[in-house]
């Protein structure tokens, strides 16, 4: 559930390296100097692509930023699929909280989410991937909606939302230690929540339309 780290996926075609080859040189900034301390003159000198060409194509550093987060959104990424609800929900909750505290994969994606706080695009771009993420997220539910354990009209984003946000917060509002202990906690309340029917529509009553 985070922005990939540099060098995770290269797609094919001269243009798409390229691009991938930029991708790869803004998040390394980002990790390396944070959103302040990134420039259009580093993301060409570690990209091997002239800084006339990043203007033409990407505009503004917040271009080449947003566009860096649209291209980590074009993976293949799917939620886990362990054969139970709560596995799928304590996997889901395992695999974000790794992506924020593994010291390899960690600075790419936590400074994504530094810059979205300086950078209006790249807010825009960040809430489109996590809306993508969310999206895909539908066929955990739907798999759950199959096996008898959830109701059908069970909102997906709602319920991922559930088991991230108090993650999230540890992560970058109050700052404590984040493990698998607290990772399983959240899904787990997510998982009662959800049996409990806090995301599904409320039934309408009579005369409500």
């Amino acid at each position: 559930m985070a922005p990939l780290a540099p060098g995770t996926r290269r797609p094919g075609g001269r243009t798409a390296r390229t691009r991938a080859a930029v991708r790869d040189a803004v998040l390394t900034g980002l990790a390396e100097h944070g959103y302040p301390g990134l420039s259009v003159e580093y993301v060409a000198e570690r990209s091997g692509v002239h800084r006339t060409t990043l203007y033409r194509r990407w505009g503004t550093l917040e271009g080449l930023v947003a566009d860096a987060l649209d291209l980590a959104g074009e993976d293949d990424w799917t939620p886990p699929d362990t054969g139970s609800l709560k596995g799928d929900l304590r996997a889901l909750a395992h695999t974000t909280a790794d992506a924020f505290t593994a010291p390899a994969a960690a600075a790419a994606p936590t400074a994504f989410i530094a810059a979205a706080f300086q950078s209006k695009r790249a807010a825009e771009a960040l809430t489109a991937f996590y809306a993508d993420r969310f999206t895909r997220c539908e066929d955990l539910v739907a798999r759950a909606v199959a096996r008898g354990e959830l109701d059908r009209r069970t909102d997906a984003g709602a319920l991922v939302r559930a088991v991230t946000s108090p993650l999230f917060l540890r992560l970058f509002i109050t700052r404590e230690p984040l493990d698998e202990r607290l990772a399983d906690q959240a899904a787990d309340a997510a998982l009662a929540a959800a049996l409990a029917g806090v995301f599904t529509p409320a039934p309408l009553t009579p005369g409500s339309s």
